[in-house]
Order: C-alpha cells, then sequence, then structure tokens
C-alpha cells in the first residue's frame, strides 16, 4: 500500500449538545467502565435523536477510516510487531491492511445502493399495494477485536457499521496493547467521539463491554469467551454475531496433486506462525500419502523459509501464554508422533514455534481435541471419502472446510454432505478476502455472518415496509362475514 493523498474529512457537523446538563466529557478513548458507560450512553442518544440516513456522511467515515489507515500504516504495522516480539511486516500488510483497504474501497463503491429502499414482491392478491424494504441503521454496534489480526478484525467490522450508519464502540485486545493504544489514538484522531469510540483496559472492562444494551454485538475470538459474550448480551436481548474458530480440516481427495495440496495448506498454516481462526488444523488423507506429503512440506519450508530462527517473513507466538498452551499439546504426544519439518527447536525466550506436522495423533488428545492457533499440523488417515465426511460430521461444526481434488463427484459429495462456515475447493484463507461473500460460522464455530453486503445487512435494520393503495379490495372482507367472505374463503382454502 502506498500513501493516499487525500485530506480526511472534517467529521460531519452533528449536534453534539449535551444530552442532560451535566453529562459527563464525550471521550473518543475510554479506560474505565464509568468512561464507557458515559461514552455509550451519549452515542445511544445521537442514535436515537440523529440517525445517519443520509450516504454524505457514511462516506465521509469512510473517507476518514481509509485515510487513518494510510496515514498510520507504518505505525500500526510497528505496534502489531511489538506485541507479538516479532510480525512480519509483509504478513500484516497482506493479511490486515490489503483487505481493509480492499473492503473500504468495495463499501464507497456500492453503499450507496444498499442504503435504498428496495420493492419487494407482493402476491397479486394485494395488488395494487406494493411491498418495500427499507434499510435502517440500529444505532449504536460494538465490536470485540481479538489479538490475532487486531487491525483487520477491528476495521472490517467497523466498515461495515459505518456503511449501515451506526455509530461504533470498539473494545481492542488487551493481549496486543501496543497496537490497542495505538488504534484508540488514530482513531481519536481522525474521528469525532459522537461516531466511534475506542475502549482499552482488561478482562473486567471486556465484559462490561458486553453487558452494554447495543443494538448489535460483534465478537471475534475463541469458543469459549464467545459462549460467555452471548450470555452477557442475552439480558438486554442485544442480537449477536459471533466469529468463533474450532478445527478448520483439510480433506485431500485421491489423487489430488500433493504438490499443490502442501502448497497451499502449508501457506495457510505458516501465516502468522499458524494464529489465524480459519488456519487449517488438520489434515484428513490417505495413508499412501502420508509419507510424501511430509518430504513435500521439508521441502516447502526449506524454499519458502530458509534459516527459520532469523526468516523475516516468520512471525512468533503472540505471548509466553500462548506459546506453553501448543508446547504442552507437543509434549503430551509420543516421540513417533511428531515430525519435525525444520532443524529448530521451539524456543520460549523468543516465541518461535516452527512448523511441525503431528502423524496420526488420538482422536482425543489434546491436539485433536483443541483448537490449535499454531504451526502445528495434525495428518490424520481415511480409507473411504464416507469416512473422513463422518469424521468432519461427528465434530463440531468448523468455520473453515478446504477441500483439494480434481474429483469433481468427490467434491461435490464433500460440498453437499458437510456443513461449515465456509469451504474452499482448492484453496484455503482466501475466501475471507472476498467482499462478495458472506463470511461467518456455524454451531460451535459462530452466529451470524458480515462482510461486504452481508455485512451491510447483518448491521442494518431491514424494515419490510407494505403500501396500501387507495383501491384494495379488502374492505369487502370485514365483518360482518357474509356469502361473499365465504366464497372467497371456499377459493383460497382449497
Amino acid at each position: 500500500m502506498t500513501g493516499n493523498n487525500k485530506k480526511a474529512s472534517e467529521p460531519t457537523s452533528v449536534d453534539i449538545s449535551p444530552v442532560t446538563q451535566d453529562a459527563p466529557e464525550v471521550l473518543s478513548t475510554a479506560h474505565t467502565i464509568d468512561e464507557m458507560q458515559a461514552q455509550f450512553a451519549h452515542l445511544q442518544a445521537l442514535s436515537r435523536t440523529q440517525p445517519i440516513n443520509d450516504w454524505a456522511t457514511r462516506e465521509t467515515q469512510l473517507d476518514n477510516l481509509e485515510v487513518m489507515l494510510s496515514d498510520n500504516q507504518i505505525g500500526f504495522t510497528e505496534a502489531i510487531n511489538a506485541d507479538f516480539g516479532y510480525r512480519s511486516a509483509s504478513e500484516t500488510q497482506f493479511a490486515e491492511l490489503f483487505p481493509s483497504f480492499t473492503g473500504i474501497s468495495h463499501a464507497k463503491k456500492h453503499g450507496k445502493k444498499w442504503m435504498k429502499t428496495q420493492r419487494a414482491p407482493i402476491s397479486a392478491l394485494y395488488m395494487p399495494a406494493h411491498n418495500e424494504i427499507q434499510p435502517q441503521p440500529l444505532g449504536v454496534v460494538g465490536i470485540m477485536v481479538p489479538w490475532n489480526y487486531p487491525l483487520f478484525l477491528a476495521v472490517g467490522p467497523l466498515i461495515d457499521a459505518l456503511t449501515a450508519g451506526n455509530r461504533v464502540m470498539i473494545k481492542m485486545s488487551e493481549a496486543a496493547p501496543q497496537f490497542a493504544q495505538a488504534f484508540a489514538d488514530a482513531i481519536a484522531r481522525y474521528f469525532s467521539p459522537d461516531m466511534v469510540c475506542v475502549v482499552l483496559g482488561e478482562v473486567d472492562i471486556a465484559a462490561a463491554f458486553s453487558s452494554l444494551p447495543f443494538d448489535h454485538l460483534l465478537y471475534t475470538g475463541s469458543t469459549t469467551v464467545g459462549k460467555k459474550v452471548m450470555a452477557a448480551a442475552a439480558p438486554n436481548l442485544t442480537p449477536v454475531t459471533l466469529e468463533l474458530g474450532g478445527k478448520s480440516p483439510v480433506m485431500v481427495l485421491d489423487g489430488a496433486n500433493l504438490e499443490t495440496v502442501v502448497n497451499r495448506v502449508m501457506m495457510g498454516k505458516t501465516l502468522n506462525a499458524g494464529q489465524t481462526c480459519i488456519a487449517p488444523d488438520y489434515v484428513l488423507i490417505q495413508r499412501k500419502y502420508h509419507e510424501q506429503f511430509i518430504s513435500l512440506a521439508k521441502e516447502w519450508m526449506e524454499k519458502h523459509y530458509p534459516n527459520i530462527e532469523n526468516n523475516p517473513d516468520y512471525s512468533r507466538m503472540i505471548n509466553v501464554q500462548q506459546f506453553k498452551r501448543v508446547k504442552d499439546y507437543l509434549d503430551a504426544l509420543s516421540g513417533d508422533e511428531i515430525r519435525q519439518l525444520t532443524a529448530v527447536e521451539a524456543n520460549i525466550e523468543t516465541r518461535l514455534m516452527p512448523p511441525i506436522i503431528v502423524s496420526e495423533p488420538a482422536p482425543d488428545s489434546a491436539v485433536m481435541q483443541n483448537e490449535i492457533f499454531a504451526p502445528i499440523l495434525p495428518l490424520m488417515h481415511y480409507e473411504t471419502l464416507d469416512e473422513a465426511i463422518h469424521f468432519v460430521n461427528a465434530r463440531p461444526r468448523p468455520l473453515a472446510l478446504y477441500v483439494f481434488g480434481d474429483n469433481h463427484r468427490g467434491i461435490e459429495k464433500v460440498r453437499n454432505n458437510t456443513v461449515s462456515g465456509g469451504l474452499c475447493i482448492n484453496e484455503v484463507l482466501i475466501h475471507v478476502a472476498q467482499h462478495d461473500l458472506p463470511f461467518g460460522g456455524v454451531g460451535d464455530s459462530g452466529t451470524g455472518a458480515y462482510h461486504g453486503k452481508a455485512g451491510f445487512e447483518r448491521l442494518s435494520h431491514m424494515k419490510p415496509v407494505f403500501v396500501q393503495s387507495k383501491l384494495n379490495g379488502l374492505n369487502l372482507l370485514l365483518p360482518p362475514y357474509g356469502g361473499l367472505f365465504k366464497k372467497a374463503m371456499a377459493v383460497f382454502l382449497k
């Protein structure tokens, strides 16, 4: 991404008079529960009295977001790097900045059309009346951001919320504090506190945040915490979008090109050191391809990450806690199960976790029971495709499913007999960057979807409107119910 010469727009003029005579000062960044609650009350009051129904205001906010990203991309990249101990700048550009910029461009291109009232079909029985669907802003949207992609997973939902005309509060992850502060500072410079507020703080602040009566709450993170967020939102009947995770499997069909499979799977597993919610979690493969897969994976590592200890393209685990969690998974395995892909050992001081293949671990092992979220790749064997499908279907529904092969019948069988948040055929990860596809989970991997038009509609109230014509026949069906009514019912209730 290159610098953007476009000047940030001034915040759109709105009435910012106090809600009450003794209303607290309006802040762009909240650090305490009291500040957070005061800012929420301020935004909620504005959303009820000054709904953002025009495209010009929404486009201004998207312009401000685009300029903010352009002006601060180096600082944001450095802050993320500091939080991780080391995070490849190229990965931040590819996986965070690039989809953020393209998401803004997509919203600016299509948003004006999305927000228009649309005619909807109507039964001939009610003509000449007509139906409409009118998108309206929900009001105040809450966004809870994880640590693994703290820029894109803040900006992506923010794009959808602003395009839908909402005011927004964002709770940044306490596990990525330097980026959280950098992002909060930038938001304060480019946005009015009447539009966007960033909340910083630890777990107690996050719990209080999820208990606010938002008009919609979007959380990205683990399934365990997602359940707590949903429970906290329930007393307020706050609708939620939960983007969770789980174990996203790879199915390798018989006859698939193994070099292609390994190339794509290893790319997805090593990006951000595997700390990606849709990273390939494990591979289902026939036993006859097992050793060839491992051999190709070693060659791939030598080609793409030589000298991995000092390779500028390979990222680190976010913190010691995450490093130890994954190391515990490995320590519980036997030596025969662990197949090293490099000559480098895991290093807790630098938080370097080299890619490792786990050869056919027990299905009840920790590495197969938990989302790995690290560059550890189990290889599981299957004999028939039905067996592989059963293996996937017997477990919680994954956020993503990846199938590789040229057998059209086999691909269609997987496609039609499995349920997952998303499906990629002969690819991994890339569906998340498709702004014309909804992104979300199902079951344990999440509820609801966003991105592009799906995100606009998720964070809008798609209000149904029935418009009656002056000329209509409904008066003929009013009581007292006589012969005409009975004849009409006899026709309708055949």
